[in-house]
């Protein structure tokens, strides 16, 4: 028998237990974590605080791109776009594993504001794929982008010889310039200028936030 076609509530019902998984479960990474058989280095507290608190940043940016991506695969009207969007969300779900472990390593917690930043990015995702498809890529591109410049700004500074966290960030860097490739190679559309400065200003907003909360 064919399968039967999910009705909105049911779709809806879906998101919701998945946000719910990922913001209040563990998550599990299918990959091997990247800081796999190097050693804990960093031993003091000031430079433990800062680094904790910079990978709470980068699992806060997780939890969003989960959201995003999750949000744009429901409104995606190509089955092939949709399916890309989840493999990338794939990718995202080894990310907060990765982060998670980190944070705790150094001994700290993920941000409170986990479901706020979850709902957000989701509601942004299921706009940005009603938009259509070629500009619902370009959010991607875009986004992947500026998270990649931030991650890389974070490889700076780290402290010294934290390179567990470095080993982390680098391949998270690495998938985030491979979605950002793929989404290009499947016709991105160029973003207006504002909504990239926007898109900008309220990942400031979100770093400055996670980094405390």
């Amino acid at each position: 028998m064919p399968a039967r076609r999910l009705s909105l509530a049911d779709r809806l019902i879906q998101e919701l237990d998945r946000g719910l998984r990922t913001v209040a479960a563990a998550n599990v990474s299918a990959r091997p974590f990247p800081d796999q058989g190097v050693e804990e280095t960093v031993h003091d507290q000031a430079a433990r605080k800062h680094a904790a608190a910079l990978m709470r940043v980068n699992h806060a940016g997780e939890i969003a791109a989960q959201a995003l991506y999750h949000g744009q695969a429901m409104a995606a009207r190509n089955p092939e776009i949709r399916a890309q969007m989840l493999a990338a969300a794939r990718d995202e779900t080894d990310h907060l594993a990765w982060c998670e472990r980190r944070v705790r390593e150094l001994g700290s917690r993920t941000s409170l504001l986990a479901p706020v930043w979850y709902a957000g990015s989701f509601a942004i995702g299921v706009l940005a794929g009603i938009s259509g498809d070629r500009t619902s890529l370009g959010f991607v591109e875009e986004t992947e982008q500026q998270v990649a410049e931030h991650l890389d700004s974070h490889l700076h500074e780290l402290p010294p010889g934290d390179e567990r966290s470095r080993r982390i960030v680098a391949q998270m860097k690495a998938d985030e310039d491979r979605h950002a490739d793929e989404a290009r190679s499947k016709g991105a559309m160029g973003l207006p200028r504002p909504v990239r400065a926007l898109m900008r200003r309220t990942a400031r907003l979100m770093t400055r936030t996670a980094y405390r909360l």
